[in-house]
């Protein structure tokens, strides 16, 4: 009886597998673009320091890598919270 439980829900435990190493790749990937977004907010501080824009372009900038960021956050915590569910 065990052996025949078993087969019927190895389908389900495949799928269960395949949609966790998804879910893996998903966070890994929002994590790299977070990090690339926080290294590009620290470049834009450096070319200010340095004199290399205008304090106007670097407001403009800076305002559509923190829109970025928050989109980023945003969706993060949709998924956490339909995770929850």
């Amino acid at each position: 009886m065990f052996i025949i439980d078993d087969l019927l829900a190895s389908p389900a435990r495949g799928l269960m597998f395949v949609l966790k190493k998804i879910n893996e790749a998903v966070q890994k990937e929002r994590e790299a673009q977070e990090k690339a977004t926080m290294a590009e907010l620290t470049a834009l501080h450096r070319e200010l320091d340095e004199g290399k824009i205008t304090e106007e372009e670097f407001d403009a900038r800076e305002q559509v890598l923190l829109t970025r960021l928050d989109g980023m956050q945003e969706d993060d915590g949709d998924d956490r919270n339909n995770a929850g569910s």
